[in-house]
């Protein structure tokens, strides 16, 4: 697996990054706050969807233009971008991209570069589609943040990779391409739902269980991780929900609800153990 390629020196990105941030009223260029950005996956109906990271950067929102982005990836790894099967990335794995101290103040915009080395496997095959990504390889996609960082404090930042509609098929030309979607949540700002399916078992080798919540504007979706059941719903508001465990249409097992599910900031609800019971 290749290494996350970093091309700006550590001593050039905390003297940027001091620049960036001048323009905010009140700060102290002294007082930084930590920033960590990861990424998690939304599933989609592939064996694997891989995709390339180069970097992740930042910027606040006093260059109208593209200029001054900086970088803020892990700059002890040297090499290539580093390359991650997305549905990998269900039952509350996430990885670190990105975890450094920057000065204190506003946040605008946080932008995930991709190289070109993006694949998918469809299921039940063993070939690798390339997946064409044109703008994320010119510029990367930029996602608003809008964030007022404020000094000593952390600040968790989780893109949420939607694969679902991530993957375009191109018409029937066998060609698949690469639009990223992907919602921008805070721990700070959300809270997160977390359970284990312990029925039926053993797992079919073939037992998909899609875990989901509807939310304003949309719905969070994960996987059960077949290995152990697991399952966790993150970057979600504070609210009541009901969860959805859902093993599909052609399942012998019926779909299951969980009522009255609360949400707070900065808490993972637990819902515990979770069983199927077979359709009537």
């Amino acid at each position: 697996m290749k290494k996350i390629k970093f091309y700006v020196s550590s001593f050039f990105m905390v003297a940027m990054i001091s620049l960036l941030f001048t323009n905010c009223s009140n700060n102290d260029s002294s007082q930084t706050s930590k920033v960590t950005i990861r990424m998690v996956d939304a599933p989609g109906d592939y064996d694997e969807v891989n995709v390339e990271v180069l970097d992740v950067l930042i910027k606040d929102n006093s260059n109208t233009d593209d200029q001054g982005w900086i970088s803020i990836g892990d700059k002890t790894q040297v090499g290539e971008g580093k390359i991650y099967n997305l549905l990998d990335l269900t039952g509350g794995v996430n990885v670190l991209l990105a975890d450094n101290d920057v000065p204190s103040g506003y946040l605008g915009q946080v932008r995930l570069l991709l190289g070109d080395e993006n694949t998918i496997v469809l299921k039940g095959s063993t070939n690798a589609i390339p997946l064409k990504t044109p703008s994320a390889q010119q510029s990367g996609l930029k996602l608003k943040v809008n964030q007022t960082l404020e000094a000593g404090k952390s600040y968790e930042f989780l893109l949420d990779f939607d694969v679902k509609n991530s993957v375009v098929k191109a018409g029937n030309s066998g060609n698949y391409n690469l639009h990223p979607v992907i919602r921008v949540s805070t721990k700070e700002n959300t809270g997160g739902i977390k359970g284990v399916i312990i029925s039926p078992s053993p797992f079919p080798t073939d037992f998909v269980v899609l875990v989901s919540i509807p939310i304003e504007g949309g719905t969070i979706t994960t996987f059960m991780k077949i290995e152990n059941g697991m399952f966790q719903l993150n970057g979600v508001p504070t609210g009541v929900y009901t969860v959805t465990l859902d093993p599909g249409a052609t399942s012998i097992y019926a779909t299951k609800t969980i009522e009255n599910v609360v949400v707070i900031n900065g808490a993972i609800t637990d819902v515990g153990d979770q069983s199927f019971v077979l359709k009537p």
